[in-house]
């Protein structure tokens, strides 16, 4: 919609311009007439108004008695390199061919200085013309321009644009007010700027101070529009932030000096180390010079775009107490062709013009009336403000408000040429500058809000140098919009120290916070915690300072932490080594080696270690209900398959030396189906007495809040404590018998010398099971888990190797013993 207001309304400025004929009637204008301080009139005009002098002499009025200000002094150099950069920017948008072709643009530039009178009385000029006869038809006649450009601050803006004449019938279009208050459609329609509004500037500036832990903060600001309206808005901000202001002050450059030392005063005896100064920088010269007259020294500074990249204030000497100061600024550019266009300046060009004269004089210091100034003098052999060129921050605001302007007037032209119906009406106001950057105006009227944030740091050749060290973009997402590097930053005093700015400080646990009465919430006295406490919930616990309670850290043994990791890792290992014992002996299945003392066996054997050493995957992890459930049966029915097969193979070798004695027939009786019916008739009572747990009650996971106050661990609780026993005690009890029947066999004659082996692996299975009780009772957390774990990986080891090592050993280093004739000869040897 602000869009479409622009573009009708510079389309019925430019016709009415063209087609109203001038009334040949007159009247005389009332008062003098302004006129501008530099022009060059073409086909479409564009107008502007900068504060080139800081000062106007004030005279008083012969009607109204009221001071009426009349000639300005003391050129502002900074002011004048506006004006040459709005010019620089129309020439060269006249000798460009692709933006309004066939169309030059003229200027019309006027002074305010720094009057709000003056800048409402150029405005007036500008919408009226200067003419000493104008018009019956005077306020419905054509301006004198098609838009203006200016002012450099808040207060004159807003005055021009409370004058409806001006702000519904020409485009105004800002480089340097800032105020937020500007961004009301409803009171200023046709405003708009190409600088971010303090709304963004105010909030980026609390998350600031919000960051480095300045709760405790003084303000300064200007008493004007900018400083009011900005400083409002940082301390809504920082209220939400949780930020204490404990003074805000305000001073305008007119104020007697009584105001500057009361501000003084104020500041000296503040308890706040981080001052935020939302001032424009007229304003804050002379509060600065006050206070190095004091030398008042260690506060830490922050600033808002108006002076945080004033060169003139950081080559000041006397201002050296400014060492560490920190703000956000308008992102930074360049300007191709710009220093030779400044330096290219004369007097000359303008014989007549008296500001070219007193610019060149206020540059070189000398007079053109007296003595010293000869016109001669190279302004590109001269370092100052005006010439320098690598802070070009507003000077490419000012560059952009005209080519703003030049693309709105280009799309009316092309329209209205074309004779495109006005119910179109949505002109597009964005544009891509030549440096790229892509500029678009908001609902508001507003750019996007981009800052740079600088750092007053000292350069490598001692002078002082604006360090960029973050930036903010409210294009971002909220939690992204402020970002910088504090490691690059230094502060005040040349310190490297964060400084500490709050009220109070932090209460030392045992102690509450007790506010004090009168005062911010920030100031509080700690006081010893009485009778009131209240106990936190059985999840809960108090911080260190023991005046909240805050969530319990639940800890349980995961797959990402290194001690799962490894623990992930050895029972893959035994997976893989098993898979490959199986691989092996299903290639040598006809050896006798593998067909000894029941093959089949064997490979039962190996499937179930496979299980063995997957069941311990289910110990890692959160514990959920199926987990706990799984876990505890798993473990018990694969290790009982396990075992019954151990103890298949120890009776198997009992049984087959009986067999040997004469008159023996002992192996009819425990042949391969008596085996098989062993093995699942002892894995099958494990597996009722399972699910009769499980049915009964089953484990389930469990919060154990009495082992640690400070945290939560989470792990299984047995449900059944006679369930969790009896699966465990029958595991132990065919333990047991197997290694004492291994035990008895261990010296049976070489060819049945597998319960040797058998017999040292059930030792190591009994032991470690054995040394797991007290270890599993005495590990505390998830410690608890990973020791019954190890147990279950190391007893898994023990009979993977003990039992299958020598056979592998034989089969692939040793194939000349896996021979029937081998085996037997050993055997007859032994006998004799």
């Amino acid at each position: 919609m602000a869009k479409r207001t622009v573009s009708l309304l510079l389309l019925l400025v430019v016709v009415h311009g063209v087609f109203v004929p001038a009334s040949t009637q007159v009247c005389s204008l009332l008062g003098q007439p302004a006129f501008p301080v530099l022009s060059s009139e073409r086909d479409i005009n564009i107008g502007a108004i900068f504060s080139i002098h800081r000062n106007a002499l004030l005279k008083m009025h012969p009607f109204t008695s009221k001071p009426k200000p009349t000639t300005c002094v003391r050129l502002n150099l900074r002011e004048f390199k506006f004006a040459q950069t709005f010019i620089f920017a129309i020439e060269e948008i006249n000798n460009s061919t692709q933006l309004l072709p066939g169309v030059s643009l003229g200027y019309k530039i006027y002074d305010a200085c720094n009057s709000i009178d003056l800048a409402i009385q150029s405005g007036m000029a500008l919408m009226n013309g200067y003419e000493e006869i104008l018009s019956d038809i005077f306020c419905s006649r054509s301006p004198a321009v098609q838009a203006i450009v200016g002012e450099s601050s808040s207060s004159p803006t807003t005055a021009l644009c409370m004058a409806n004449v001006l702000c519904y019938f020409i485009l105004q279009i800002s480089h340097f007010a800032t105020c937020a208050c500007l961004s009301n459609r409803k009171r200023y329609p046709s405003f708009f700027r190409t600088i971010p509004s303090d709304y963004y500037q105010s909030r980026a500036l609390a998350q600031l101070v919000k960051y480095f832990g300045w709760t405790w903060v003084g303000t300064v600001r200007s008493h004007s529009d900018y400083g009011n309206n900005g400083i409002a808005a940082f301390e809504e901000a920082a209220k939400q932030e949780g930020i204490c202001i404990e003074y805000s002050e305000a001073v305008l450059r007119t104020d007697p000096q009584e105001q500057f030392l009361k501000t003084l005063e104020v500041i000296k005896k503040g308890t706040a180390r981080v001052v935020v100064a939302f001032i424009s920088l007229g304003d804050f010269v002379p509060l600065l010079n006050v206070i190095a007259e004091h030398n008042i020294t260690g506060i830490q500074w922050v600033g808002s775009e108006s002076w945080i990249t004033s060169r003139n204030l950081a080559e000041t000497k006397e201002y050296s107490f400014l060492f560490g100061a920190v703000g956000f600024a308008v992102v930074n550019a360049k300007l191709v062709g710009l220093r030779e266009f400044l330096v290219n300046v004369h007097p000359d060009q303008e014989l007549k013009n008296e500001l070219l004269k007193e610019f060149w004089e206020t540059a070189f210091q000398c007079s053109f009336s007296t003595s010293g100034c000869t016109g001669s003098e190279r302004l590109s052999e001269l370092q100052n403000e005006y010439t320098d060129v690598s802070e070009l921050r507003i000077e490419y605001k000012v560059y952009t408000a005209v080519y703003a302007v030049a693309h709105t007037l280009h799309e009316v032209l092309k329209d209205f040429k074309s004779s495109t119906n006005s119910s179109k009406g949505e002109l597009d106001v964005s544009f891509t500058m030549k440096t790229g950057e892509n500029i678009l105006f908001d609902v508001s009227g507003d750019p996007v809000a981009r800052y740079d944030l600088v750092n007053w740091q000292p350069a490598e050749d001692g002078s002082l140098q604006f360090k960029h060290v973050g930036f903010y973009d409210s294009s971002l997402p909220s939690e992204q919009r402020l970002q910088f590097n504090q490691e690059q930053m230094l502060w005040a005093g040349k310190s490297g120290q964060l400084p500490v700015s709050v009220c109070s400080e932090s209460c030392p646990p045992g102690t509450r916070k007790a506010v004090q009465k009168g005062r911010p919430v920030c100031c509080y006295d700690c006081i010893p915690y009485s009778s009131d406490c209240f106990p936190c919930d059985l999840e809960y616990w108090s911080n260190e300072s023991k005046d909240r309670c805050v969530l319990k850290v639940v800890e349980f043994l995961s797959y990402t932490e290194i001690m799962g990791m490894v623990l992930c890792i050895f029972s893959f290992i035994g997976v893989l080594l098993t898979a490959m014992v199986s691989f092996l002996f299903y290639l040598h299945k006809e050896t006798p080696i593998v067909r000894a003392n029941n093959s089949e066996l064997s490979f039962l054997l190996l499937f179930s270690l496979s299980l063995c050493f997957l069941c311990s995957l289910t110990f890692i992890g959160r514990p959920t209900e199926w987990s706990c459930m799984l876990r505890h049966t798993a473990f018990g029915i694969t290790f009982v398959l396990c075992i019954s097969c151990v103890l298949g193979k120890t009776i198997v070798v009992l049984m087959a030396f009986r067999s040997t004695l004469p008159g023996s027939n002992v192996m009819k009786w425990f042949g391969p189906v008596q085996q098989r019916l062993s093995v699942v008739s002892l894995t099958l009572i494990q597996a009722i007495a399972c699910v009769l747990w499980l049915t009964i009650s089953p484990p389930f996971p469990y919060m154990n809040l009495s082992y640690y106050r400070e945290k939560i661990i989470l792990e299984c609780n047995v449900g059944s404590t006679l369930g969790f026993w009896a699966v465990l005690g029958y595991t132990g009890m065919l333990s047991i018998l197997c290694f004492v029947l291994a035990f008895f066999a261990r010296k049976l004659p070489d060819n049945f010398n597998e319960a040797k082996f058998i017999t040292f692996s059930m030792l190591i299975f009994c032991a470690v099971w054995l040394t797991f009780i007290p270890a599993y009772v005495s590990s505390p957390g998830k410690f608890t888990v990973a020791v019954e774990i190890f147990a279950i990986l190391v007893s898994s080891f023990g009979l993977l190797f003990c039992i299958f090592a020598p056979k592998c050993y034989i089969i692939l280093l040793k194939p000349e013993k896996n021979t029937k004739k081998q085996m037997m000869g050993k055997s007859s040897s032994k006998a004799l």
